[in-house]
């Protein structure tokens, strides 16, 4: 069988040829190997608010399966609440939110087009924080509405919810991993946008 040359995904190639060398002399690393590895993407959203008596009405929940496959190429799996909490009237075993685990090809196409299509697409749009890093160098953040992916339709939407992406990092720091996202296109604030924030 003859050997398929497979092309890597756009930024992909960019972390090989030219963010990985460019961190290792930034960060002073003497390995190829020390350099942080995305392992996955993981995308959620949280769907208490639509339950209607603790219950998930059938066209809401194909509504958002349909946008997740839509969003990142795979069908998406419901969490269900695993202990109750009074306070936000949760039951144990309700449905509380829709999650996709990307990795591989499919994780890098899908942070391809969040960077270069659907956060350029937020209104008044000045760059997204950068202190939601953990102590590994994963980072999260959150889109309010499905509206600035491209692919969606919202003609045909009953709902607008928002979602919570976290892009997952071994050997990392998140002064690494803020390096390694910048330079593969994540816009991060600006320090002066910080500022007059803070002004």
């Amino acid at each position: 069988m003859a050997h398929v040359n497979r092309e890597n995904p756009r930024l992909q190639k960019a972390f090989i040829e030219v963010v990985g060398p460019k961190a290792m002399e930034e960060f002073k690393l003497t390995n190829a190997h020390e350099l942080p590895k995305l392992m996955k993407i993981v995308v959620n959203a949280g769907i208490g608010k639509f339950l209607d008596n603790q219950k998930l009405k059938p066209e809401i929940r194909d509504q958002f399966i349909s946008n997740f496959q839509t969003i990142t190429g795979q069908k998406p799996i419901m969490i269900k609440a695993k202990k109750a909490v009074a306070q936000f009237r949760v039951r144990e075993g309700m449905p509380s939110a829709f999650m996709v685990t990307l990795r591989r090809d499919r994780m890098w196409h899908f942070m391809d087009r969040l960077i270069n299509l659907a956060i350029p697409r937020i209104k008044d749009f000045r760059g997204v924080k950068d202190k939601s890093f953990d102590d590994g160098g994963s980072y999260s953040f959150g889109l309010t509405e499905q509206a600035v992916w491209p692919e969606i339709n919202m003609t045909n939407a009953t709902i607008t919810h928002g979602m919570h992406i976290t892009f997952v990092f071994e050997k990392s720091t998140p002064k690494l991993s803020r390096f390694v996202l910048a330079e593969l296109g994540m816009p991060f604030v600006k320090p002066e946008e910080r500022k007059q924030k803070t002004a």
